[in-house]
């Protein structure tokens, strides 16, 4: 065969063939033109689509966050809450609870509360130590200060949303820098907490409205708490995407918005209209007999501890009891089951917040001793028929009955404590109830993981505390106004 001739013009079947592979590429070409064309109209009708998604997303969501801002609004205001100027206080109870859960958020990775989540029981135990810490120093230093300066009680609830908030910025650094100012910065914010609930439990009464009752009022302060952090703890969680320091810086803000708040609260915040002082004498011979704690808020305090008690010995039992022998068919799910029963007492919590808020009357003295009550059975139903069920049954009445009390006691201080010594006799209360939990907590972690021996030693305690606290005192009465039987 003979090599084809390059200056001859090709044959006519393979001019042909050429021309028909042109055609070809060029209707390829053509196609491929219109299929991108479709792509590329397809991905704009697209993003066009998602684009109005997004903006109808944001502006429903828009529309709710201010249907539910409204609404929060209307309730803050209900019932001659915006005439007394408790509505204002409920918007200083929201910054508090925003900040502080910001705070908790920033400091649950850092090594400040490594020990709470560690398998080891002597660091726990360490921790439990360490929560004592804040209650400490507030029930014998900074309650009395307060009392001191009852005049002034908005430039106190303000002094601890100032000194929180410098005290943030302080630790975002320390957390960057790995700074020594840690430790020392991160138990000022607590210490700076815990004397905001004093001085705020002081300020209630002051701006409590002829319509509703303590109990009420409280639980409306402590639901805007509960608003607080479900609107805040989002935001803190994205902010903490970008490191724990700008979660506190987050937090900073919004203690800078609740020192204005505070402020702003209605001078007769700092009124001592109708308030009388209480002179303590010393009980000895010709003396008076001395004034010692009211009866009334001894009972609701010892009472309170038993279901204070129980929430620190579940806490740290069913912790470490859920990880060594989880319920059977949970063996590889350990940490949802322990999600679903703390889920389970947050859960309880919130309705005892609305209940009480929506009750028309609660009786304090009736609630705690039904609280007591309430967490001896279920505790024995839980020992008795240990189970998931039975253990966010547990959850929901501990997390129900732990405030139900506590609400009725702020009430029950409120009510018979004298008005000059309402911070001090919430600041000791704080910390006999941490106490209580603290001692529940050690228990919980000395325990072995038995789960019906565990939970029946539970109902045991709570049993006999019950004895000693309601029974034997009304036994003691009886025996007293009885004539002729002694005691």
């Amino acid at each position: 065969m003979q090599p084809a001739d390059p200056n001859l013009p090709p044959a006519p079947g393979a001019q042909d063939g050429a021309g028909s592979q042109r055609a070809a590429d060029a209707a390829g070409g053509a196609e491929h033109g219109r299929h991108g064309a479709a792509v590329g109209h397809s991905i704009g009708t697209g993003a066009r689509a998602t684009g109005r998604g997004i903006r109808r997303a944001a502006s429903a969501t828009g529309r709710f966050g201010r249907y539910t801002a409204h609404q929060a609004r209307k309730a803050a205001d209900a019932q001659g809450a915006d005439q007394s100027g408790l509505n204002r206080l409920i918007e200083v109870a929201a910054a508090n609870a925003a900040g502080d859960a910001a705070v908790a958020i920033a400091l649950a990775g850092t090594v400040f509360f490594s020990g709470a989540t560690s398998g080891a029981r002597g660091p726990v135990a360490l921790f439990l130590f360490l929560t004592m810490l804040p209650f400490a120093i507030v029930a014998p230093l900074i309650g009395p200060f307060l009392d001191r300066f009852s005049n002034g009680r908005r430039w106190a609830i303000g002094t601890t949303f100032a000194l929180r908030a410098f005290l943030c910025w302080v630790l975002a650094g320390a957390i960057a820098n790995n700074s020594a100012w840690l430790y020392p910065a991160a138990l000022g914010v607590l210490v700076s907490s815990k004397a905001y609930g004093a001085a705020k439990a002081a300020a209630v009464p002051r701006l409590l409205p002829t319509e509703i009752t303590l109990v009420k009022a409280n639980s409306r302060v402590a639901l805007a708490g509960l608003v607080g952090v479900a609107i805040s703890a989002p935001l803190a969680g994205l902010a903490s995407l970008a490191g724990p320091e700008w979660d506190l810086r987050y937090a900073f803000l919004v203690f800078v918005v609740g020192t204005v708040l505070a402020i702003r609260l209605p001078a007769r915040v700092d009124s001592n209209a109708g308030e009388t002082k209480v002179t303590h004498t010393k009980q000895g011979k010709g003396t008076k007999r001395r004034r010692g704690v009211p009866q009334a808020v001894a009972f609701a305090l010892r009472v309170n501890c038993g279901p204070r008690w129980l929430s620190g010995f579940l806490t740290m039992y069913l912790a470490f009891l859920l990880r060594a022998e989880p319920i059977p068919g949970w063996e590889h799910r350990t940490t949802m089951l322990i999600g679903v029963v703390i889920g389970a007492a947050g859960l309880g919590n919130a309705l005892g917040i609305v209940l009480a808020s929506l009750a028309r009357k609660i009786k304090p003295a009736v609630t705690v001793v039904g609280a007591l009550a309430a967490d001896v059975a279920v505790a024995v139903v839980a020992a008795l028929f240990y189970s998931l069920p039975a253990l966010v049954l547990l959850g929901v009445a501990a997390g129900l009955t732990q405030y139900l009390a506590r609400v009725s006691l702020d009430s029950t201080i409120q009510t018979d404590v004298p008005a000059h010594a309402h911070a001090s006799a919430f600041a000791r209360a704080d910390t006999t109830l941490q106490f209580a939990w603290v001692l529940g907590g050690f228990v919980g972690i000395a325990m072995p993981w038995w789960p019906r021996f565990g939970l029946g030693a539970a109902a045991a305690v709570l049993l006999a505390w019950a004895v000693f606290t309601v029974v034997l005192p009304r036994v003691t009465r009886g025996r007293e106004a009885t004539p002729g039987v002694p005691v």
